[in-house]
């Protein structure tokens, strides 16, 4: 109690055991109001958390409109106390307020501190007990203090030991006696009010400075002058990944699903956690029987008889399991961590909560097209020929053009592979409620703020490669609005652009973007017309740009002129094709080592000469008087990305052999890392084929010789006698 006849109840932030008790404590006290600590501003949103569709774990978000970056969060989750006070006081219909520092102060005073330095950390209260009693783990001493011995006697006992560790600690930091000081404001208020059973849930830090009220005018002291900015405040879900240690919250705990279970479980806890991880295991294929679950809770049970320990706990548990269920397997322990301790439930809010308009469309597609928002990343294959999946596809692009990157591609990850096709990776997280607020500047749909946002991007600074990469993401999303003044960015700043580098890494995005007409149902004619005229002005410029280039720059060339050479070939314009593979024929013959050896391969690739050609500019790269480490990067840039030449022309692979077979053994040292970057591109199959190839080699740079098969009858005296003939009429001897 304190001098306003009050009933503290301080509590860890979420903690099973404390939430137990903070019920139990209300219902003896049976208050007619219930203070807890949070943003007063929220109080208009308290009854929401008694809607069915609410599930924890959610939060309250603070932000300022306008600013959303400026933002905060107040976690609940189901075993919170604050949230089981909340839940108490709206079953017996009893008020319910906030009384920590309003967030519109909180929110300028957060501004502020990331201007400042770092401030003051505040003694971890946790810690310093478990400390003192002997503990090295603060969450092993909670356990056994509080999670295992639930009751309303705990309250008295930590406020005490608290008081101790803040008498000890000195006077509270600058924000701890701001808040502070409006707790006790609220408190007054509220008795002013008439209310006589009050019931007060707050952090049991603060529980010392409530009991023993200053004067209200050295409160208004403090809370004078401080600084303000307009709040907002609304539910959004939250996850139990963000609420452990490993997410940065501040007030964070290491096993949020473990507590969850705690809370949950109407009796033998430790049994039921491990036939659940047996579950866990036996989804994923591993063999876990119930045989094991009851050595696991024998193991577990030992541990802690061995240790002292009122009940099996968390560590407990975890080695129990590792030792029987995972049979010592870190891997397989490690997804019990993450499916159990920490665990990836998403709550939910109502849909009468608060939003921004951008919010409620982006709800309405996601219920519309059935993609509902999950912690847990879960894999989508798209068709983009079914019209379902093709809006799928152009919502998830268009939040990603808005920042809210729900959904990452997955490249490769399928065999389908086409313009049809594409892979997705979704993951709801609770900062994208954030970024849905700040990108509602742009427009109240997601189609409109995205085409918005892109016209923005036009307008503003962006290089040409960034405006290029941004045409083709208008595409992908359908914004045939934003198109004809992203394209105008696009053609001012490649007109305007002298360096032929940034014009080659730009057009690849604008070529590719050209290609999702068929498929998406848009025009490629415009983006073929600028394409067409960055190829032109990449030939132009191309012999200036591969002229005395160091070895870091080569290889940066290499990949540009790679990736031209792909994007011409996509591009439906012969004319623009055959002017870049007649810009690669002259400058083969006079460029550095490594960009001569590519432009042959890519003139090879293209039937624009041939392999006997092909194998004469080889032989002259490698031969002896060609300094090792320029053979070595023509031979890189030749072979680079497959292997199969060498595994199909017995000509080019004893050309090959042999410039190695001559080498000296400082060149070979020199040149080897090329050799291990170019053989390690290729495909195993292609690698071990070579090997085997090698093997009939003898270093000279002559082809193997022909060894007849045993089985395939050839007389070996006729062929000699044939040999001999056709040696004649050619003029030779044998």
């Amino acid at each position: 109690m304190t001098g306003t006849g009050a009933a503290l109840y301080g509590v860890r932030h979420h903690g099973p055991g404390s939430a137990r008790s903070v019920r139990a404590a209300l219902a003896a006290q049976r208050p007619d109001v219930v203070l807890i600590e949070g943003p007063p501003e929220a109080d208009g949103l308290v009854a929401l958390a008694a809607d069915e569709q609410m599930r924890p774990p959610v939060a309250l978000l603070g932000y300022v409109p306008g600013e959303a970056r400026q933002a905060a969060f107040w976690p609940f989750a189901v075993f919170s106390p604050e949230w089981q006070a909340i839940r108490y006081a709206l079953d017996a219909g009893v008020p319910v307020r906030f009384c920590d520092l309003p967030a519109a102060h909180q929110l300028a005073m957060k501004a502020m501190d990331g201007d400042a330095k770092t401030p003051r950390p505040r003694t971890d209260p946790v810690g310093e007990l478990a400390s003192a009693a002997g503990y090295d783990d603060p969450e092993r001493w909670w356990e056994d203090v509080v999670e295992h011995v639930p009751g309303p006697a705990v309250f008295e006992a930590l406020a005490e030991a608290i008081s101790i560790l803040r008498a000890g600690a000195g006077e509270a930091g600058p924000r701890d006696a701001v808040r502070e000081a409006h707790m006790r404001r609220v408190l007054r208020r509220t008795v002013r009010d008439g209310f006589e059973r009050i019931a007060v849930v707050c952090g049991a830090w603060h529980v010392p400075a409530l009991r023993d009220l200053p004067s209200a005018a050295a409160d208004d002291r403090l809370l004078r002058g401080l600084p303000k900015v307009k709040a907002a405040m609304t539910w959004v879900p939250w996850t139990y990944g963000r609420l452990s240690y490993a997410s940065g919250y501040g007030a964070g705990i290491r096993s949020p699903g473990w507590y969850d279970h705690l809370f949950a479980a109407p009796g033998q806890p430790v049994e039921r956690w491990l036939a659940r991880a047996a579950a866990v295991l036996r989804e994923e294929g591993i063999p876990a029987s119930p045989a094991h679950v009851i050595e696991s809770v024998r193991l577990a049970a030992a541990l802690a008889a061995l240790r002292g320990r009122p009940l099996a706990g968390l560590e407990e548990v975890t080695e129990a399991a590792q030792a029987v269920l995972c049979e010592g397997s870190d891997l397989l322990t490690a997804l019990i961590q993450r499916r159990l301790v920490v665990g990836e439930r998403l709550g939910a809010v109502p849909p009468a909560t608060p939003m921004v308009p951008l919010q409620r469309d982006v709800q309405d597609q996601q219920r519309r097209l059935k993609l509902r928002p999950e912690a847990e990343p879960r894999d989508y294959d798209l068709d983009l020929r079914k019209p379902n999946d093709l809006a799928r596809s152009r919502l998830l692009y268009r939040l990603a053009l808005l920042g809210v990157h729900w959904g990452i591609t997955q490249q490769g990850r399928t065999r389908n592979i086409g313009t049809f096709r594409e892979s997705w990776q979704l993951a709801w997280r609770p900062e994208l409620d954030l970024a849905l607020i700040e990108a509602s500047m742009w427009g109240s749909t997601v189609e409109a703020a995205a085409a918005q946002r892109a016209r923005s991007i036009a307008a503003g600074q962006a290089a040409l490669d960034e405006l290029t990469a941004l045409t083709e993401r208008c595409l992908l999303a359908d914004l045939g609005d934003a198109l004809p003044e992203v394209l105008a960015a696009v053609r001012d700043r490649a007109a305007l652009d002298t360096d032929v580098t940034h014009l080659m890494a730009s057009l690849p995005a604008l070529v590719r973007a050209a290609r999702y007409g068929d498929v998406r149902g848009t025009d490629p004619a415009r983006l073929g017309e600028v394409a067409t005229e960055m190829i032109t002005r990449i030939c132009a410029g191309l012999p200036v740009a591969v002229a005395a280039l160091d070895e870091t720059a080569e290889q940066a060339m290499r990949e540009l002129i790679d990736a031209v050479h792909s994007a011409a070939g996509l591009l439906a314009d012969n004319a623009s094709r055959d002017r870049w593979l007649d810009t690669l024929e002259r400058l083969a013959p006079r460029c550095p080592p490594l960009i001569s050896g590519r432009l042959t391969r890519l003139l090879l690739d293209a039937g624009r000469t041939t392999t006997g050609k092909a194998g004469i500019l080889m032989s002259v790269a490698l031969s002896p008087g060609a300094p090792a480490a320029a053979a070595a990067g023509w031979a890189e840039g030749f072979l680079a990305g497959s292997g199969l030449l060498l595994v199909h022309d017995d000509k080019l692979l004893a050309l090959a052999d042999g410039w190695l077979a001559g080498l000296t053994a400082d060149a070979f040292t020199a040149v080897l890392p090329a050799l291990r970057r170019t053989f390690g591109g290729f495909a195993p199959p292609e690698r071990r084929a070579i090997g085997q190839q090698a093997t009939r080699l003898d270093g000279t740079g002559r082809g193997a010789p022909a060894v007849p098969d045993p089985g395939d009858g050839l007389d070996a005296e006729r062929a000699a006698r044939a040999v001999r003939a056709v040696a004649a009429i050619l003029g030779g001897t044998r």
